[in-house]
């Protein structure tokens, strides 16, 4: 495959033309995997053997592929089965490509089930001439609906993808590239400065500036508070209950740069819960998932009876799944219980999720 990048030197009458290519020795492997959710299984089942359904597009290794779930086999002699094909998206300039491909049934909890799946092993060649590549017998349709691994009528497979070394020609560009934004920061230090500001905010006795329109720009909440009906006048400061200065302005610095300032080790887990309440009240949800995405990586018995109740009652279902899941093992609910005071928030706080929790570990 052979393309080149277009520039032009020189001035009017008398331009001339430079291209310029390189040929690329790729010395690593690339590896990448698709996963396909099937979501409605039973309303698939009508579908004739041999009739296929086509996933979205992906991208491993430069190439694009996609995949066709087909749900009474891919052949005649496949009928009652699951068959899943893997397809290389026809690519001008490339006769075929050679990678090595497995696909998988996934369990609930996301892993592959070794019994219902394939491997090829070794390189498999997709071109015009060879077709697709898959598994005709995943899984039979009885055994699936009698299985685990479907679920409120739905189940999922993976398909991984291994392009070995290639050689091949990409286009070099002669043009000087444009550098990477810095408006974030450009934002940072208009918050850190003040000027121009047109609103104050009293938080645990500071009065910290801000910017009116930067607000109601990224926060639905800060816009009808300053911009509504109700909006505050211009000339008080408005009152913050319940949120410590060091967590709104952290939440300011979100606002301003859509990103977390440095916070201190030993402070994540206590910043990323505090701010994680900030977030559902301002209607932030970017910065609720960078909370929760903090907190699960900080998991330990501590941080999930602490954190499990303010999964509950600020509707972070995957912070609160993450957390159950921490909890199930014995040895960690143990130590939430008697390590800390956490378990007994969740106990005063959300009694429903106690319950709910008990039951999951009830044998």
């Amino acid at each position: 495959m052979s393309s080149s990048s277009l520039s032009s030197v020189g001035g009017a009458g008398g331009s001339q033309w430079q291209t310029a290519s390189a040929i690329v020795a790729r010395p690593l492997p690339v590896s990448g995997s698709h996963i396909l959710k099937i979501d409605g299984y039973s309303r698939t089942k009508n579908l004739v053997t041999g009739k296929g359904i086509k996933s979205e597009t992906f991208v491993v290794g430069r190439h694009r592929w996609y995949i066709r779930y087909f749900p009474d086999g891919h052949s005649p002699g496949q009928a009652g089965w699951i068959s899943i094909y893997l397809y290389l998206v026809d690519t001008a300039g490339v006769d075929e490509v050679n990678a090595r491909c497995k696909i998988s049934l996934l369990d609930q909890d996301g892993e592959p089930v070794t019994s219902h799946g394939l491997d090829s092993q070794t390189c498999f060649t997709f071109s015009s001439q060879s077709g697709p590549w898959g598994c005709a017998q995943l899984i039979t349709r009885k055994d699936l609906e009698e299985s685990v691994y479907l679920k409120d009528d739905g189940f999922s497979v993976k398909c991984e993808i291994t392009v070995p070394r290639e050689i091949f020609t990409e286009p070099v560009s002669l043009l000087v590239a444009a550098p990477p934004s810095d408006m974030h920061r450009h934002f940072g230090q208009l918050l850190s400065s003040g000027e121009g500001s047109d609103v104050t905010f009293q938080v645990g006795g500071e009065t910290i500036a801000a910017h009116r329109c930067v607000l109601a720009a990224r926060s639905s909440v800060f816009m009808a508070e300053l911009f509504g009906p109700m909006k505050e006048t211009t000339d008080a400061c408005v009152p913050i209950s319940d949120i410590e200065a060091e967590v709104f302005m952290a939440m300011l610095y979100f606002i301003y740069t859509d990103s977390l300032p440095s916070i201190d080790d030993a402070e994540v887990v206590s910043m990323a819960q505090h701010l994680l309440v900030a977030a559902d009240r301002y209607n932030l949800e970017r910065l609720k998932l960078l909370c929760v995405e903090k907190l699960c990586k900080h998991m330990d018995a501590s941080t999930a009876a602490t954190s499990l109740a303010l999964a509950e009652q600020h509707s972070c279902r995957g912070l609160k799944a993450i957390c159950f899941k921490f909890l199930a093992s014995p040895g960690n609910i143990l130590k939430a219980v008697v390590a800390n005071d956490g378990f007994e928030h969740v106990r005063s706080s959300c009694p429903s999720v106690l319950k709910e929790l008990v039951s999951k570990l009830a044998p």
